[in-house]
């Protein structure tokens, strides 16, 4: 079983930071590009940060210059520093991974969730 498990969101005032965690966890063989989405209500989930195994990144352009997406393959973690916070980055935000596991594939996980809200 494999489970990926996000912490970190919260209040946080306009101009403000967070610093959101995954990790993942089970009988996890190799993991290859993880992310950060979001989804607001009655909206479709967007991308925010990818990150390759190899660390490449790519970021949405509503987020660009001011998230940072990085990772420990043997922490098996995932983090997005948020910077300069706006309102309208308030969401849920969803950790992904493209995992390959015990059961002998790659499929793609998701974790439960963490609400981000900005106000003041």
């Amino acid at each position: 079983q494999v489970q990926l498990v996000e912490s970190g969101g919260g209040l946080v005032q306009p101009g403000g930071s967070l610093t959101l965690s995954c990790a993942a966890s089970g009988s996890i063989l190799h993991i290859d590009d993880m992310g950060w989405y979001r989804q607001g209500p009655g909206t479709q989930r967007e991308l925010a940060a990818t990150i390759t195994s190899g660390s490449s990144t790519d970021y949405a352009d509503s987020v660009k210059g001011r998230f940072t997406i990085s990772r420990d393959n043997a922490k098996k973690t995932v983090w997005m520093q948020m910077n300069s916070l706006k309102p309208e980055d308030t969401d849920v935000y969803y950790c992904s991974g493209r995992i390959f596991s015990s059961r002998g594939q790659w499929d793609d996980y998701w974790g439960q969730g963490t609400q981000v809200t900005v106000a003041s």
